[in-house]
């Protein structure tokens, strides 16, 4: 299937607006484009409330962002955002997590996890562990139930990291964590699968920008390969929480994510996998841009409703 027309719209308006790679501009330029990108999604829905919180990671402090929904929580979503752990601010996620918090009807934490290339490899791991330890402590605080089903979620570079902490979970005995949402997630540093290579799927994300992100988190190739940066490089991975995967069809990431996803059944892991057609990678950050982001959002808050709900019935 080939991209749907509101990608194809917004790939041509992309490109008649010009810009350069984050390769050929400073980090504060790059950075910079995506703050400029998140004004064009408008206004999210209404939540309770929004709380900031600082936290301290090894080295440094980080923040927190909780959104609250209008009605009472049912569980506690922890969500680490995409941008090749370079990349990206809980403060361009806004809409993303206004969504979020009102179609799962959870309490979602948002994590600005320190960034590469100033804190390359283990950092943005060890901080979105000591997040979901954070949020984990505070389940009856955060929603009124000592007893709240945790979620951890993210996409791409944000969803290397949720794998991460559920991998830590599991070696730690704790926190229990009920369900894991990770959206075309990297789990390896393999340029040479098909889907890298494959000319369509050279979009807003491409194989060039892939090495240049790796390149700015594990500066050391002979180091990418660590279980904690390659996931998908883990022997064992049986004992996960049970996963909803959700593949973009269009994504240099694909073979990866669907590797991964295979990996988790073949370990007895309880899996959806989801794949959503005529999508590039980095479409659910697109939320009033695109309408599949807007549709997996709904899609994930109708998981954890089913889910959650059928657990209390």
């Amino acid at each position: 299937m080939a991209l749907d027309s509101a990608t194809q719209n917004f790939l041509q308006m992309a490109a008649e607006a010009g810009g350069k790679p984050p390769w050929e501009v400073s980090l504060a330029e790059a950075r910079g484009a995506g703050a400029a990108f998140a004004t064009l999604q408008g206004a999210g829905p209404e939540v309770q409330s929004i709380e900031e919180h600082q936290l301290e990671g090894g080295g440094g402090p980080f923040n927190v962002r909780v959104y609250s929904p209008q009605a009472e929580p049912n569980s506690v979503f922890v969500y680490f955002h995409g941008g090749g752990w370079v990349l990206g601010d809980i403060a361009e996620q806004d809409v993303l997590a206004r969504n979020l918090t009102a179609e799962t009807g959870s309490t979602v934490v948002m994590v600005n996890y320190r960034k590469a290339p100033e804190n390359p490899f283990p950092v943005p791991a060890d901080d979105a562990w000591t997040a979901l330890l954070w949020a984990a402590e505070r389940k009856e605080e955060l929603t009124g139930r000592p007893d709240a089903p945790l979620v951890v979620a993210g996409d791409s570079a944000g969803g290397n990291l949720t794998i991460i902490t559920t991998h830590r979970a599991r070696e730690a005995g704790a926190p229990k964590i009920d369900l894991q949402v990770l959206v075309y997630p990297v789990t390896d540093a393999d340029f040479e699968r098909a889907s890298y290579l494959a000319p369509e799927n050279q979009l807003m994300l491409n194989k060039t920008m892939m090495e240049w992100f790796w390149d700015q988190y594990v500066p050391d190739p002979s180091q990418r390969h660590h279980p904690e940066a390659s996931p998908l490089q883990v022997v064992d991975l049986s004992g996960l929480p049970p996963a909803v995967v959700f593949v973009a069809e269009h994504d240099v990431l694909r073979d990866e994510v669907e590797a991964y996803a295979r990996r988790l059944q073949e370990a007895e892991v309880p899996v959806e996998e989801i794949l959503v057609d005529g999508q590039m990678h980095g479409f659910i950050s697109m939320i009033n841009i695109l309408p599949a982001a807007n549709e997996t959002v709904r899609a994930i808050g109708s998981q954890l409703q089913g889910r959650f709900a059928a657990a209390e019935a």
